[in-house]
């Protein structure tokens, strides 16, 4: 048997907001899995939460650079929030845009690319501002979405600087309409894609075990109402269509106009742009996104330094 710690239930009650006593039997109930635990509350209707987000956390910027058919986004963290308001940081974590952009976004390929302004690997230009300015950072995060035809539009929320804030997004648009539309079009997608946080493009791209696992748990709820078996299946059908509708892009309700699907938006901005539109790929990095910060106790470390 598992030890069910107290750091352990802690975790377990901010995940799904049920109560003490209910958070140590899930966790005893499932020998200490934590993922298990929360489906285990969710059956029993003590955990309402089908996902949720990452606890933000730690500190830095996230840069998008778009240009034409193309765009990269990278997210490079600090310490504190301080130096996220840095100039010297700031005008680094574009140029590292900037580089990824050449890169097609990829990470590794970025970390070992030259930052022109260095002359030497953006990872060891990195070391030299950690050096510089006395804290450490990360390069945690990058990403790229091409099309072949269309545009590739950016959005950033939270912005401290044209292209830096809190959130960046990147979405692609394939189509041979009005490019200047395009761009319009595109831009709205990606607000929306900041604000309703998708995870999957279609339906047909949501990972099975996700799929299977949201099944079992609303196949367990449905039972707890005692329908027979052929009315459960459609309530889980049914419930599952709302799942999809949490988590792909084309089946949310469109932030802008929620009598509108994405998918639907996309469709009637056809006419607008003089072709078809189809959304070929995004990108959403959140700052700090499932990152934890380490929790201070001030009273405790004054007291150790006193004792020291």
């Amino acid at each position: 048997m598992a030890e069910i710690t107290a750091s352990l239930v802690k975790e377990l009650r901010e995940k799904t907001g049920a109560g003490m006593m209910d958070c140590k039997k899930a966790l005893a109930e499932t020998n200490g899995d934590l993922e298990g635990a929360v489906d285990w509350l969710r059956k029993k209707g003590l955990a309402a939460a089908a996902k949720k987000a990452g606890r933000v956390a730690a500190e830095g910027l996230v840069a998008v650079k778009a240009e034409g058919t193309k765009g990269a986004v990278v997210e490079l963290n600090s310490e504190t929030d301080f130096v996220a308001r840095n100039e010297t940081f700031q005008d680094f974590v574009a140029e590292v845009a900037d580089v990824a952009f050449s890169v097609d976004g990829d990470l590794e390929a970025t970390k070992a690319a030259q930052l022109p302004s260095a002359g030497k690997p953006v990872q060891d230009a990195l070391t030299d501002l950690i050096g510089t300015i006395g804290e450490n950072m990360n390069l945690r995060r990058a990403g790229g979405v091409s099309v072949s035809k269309g545009v590739v539009a950016a959005y950033v929320h939270n912005a401290v600087k044209p292209g830096l804030g809190k959130i960046g997004v990147l979405v692609g648009l394939e189509s041979e309409g009005d490019v200047a539309k395009l761009e319009e079009l595109g831009k709205q997608i990606a607000m929306h894609v900041a604000a309703a946080n998708p995870q999957f493009l279609t339906v047909d791209t949501v990972d099975t075990s996700a799929v299977d696992r949201e099944r079992e748990v609303l196949s367990e709820q449905a039972r707890a109402s005692g329908k027979p078996e052929e009315i459960i299946a459609k309530m889980v059908e049914g419930r599952l269509r709302k799942f999809y509708e949490e988590v792909v892009v084309l089946e949310q309700a469109f932030v802008m106009d929620p009598d509108r699907k994405v998918k639907k938006v996309l469709e009637d901005a056809a006419k607008e742009v003089g072709a078809p539109v189809t959304l070929a790929g995004f990108q959403r990095i959140a700052l700090g996104e499932g990152v934890e910060k380490k929790e201070e106790d001030f009273a405790a470390e004054v007291a150790a330094a006193r004792g020291a």
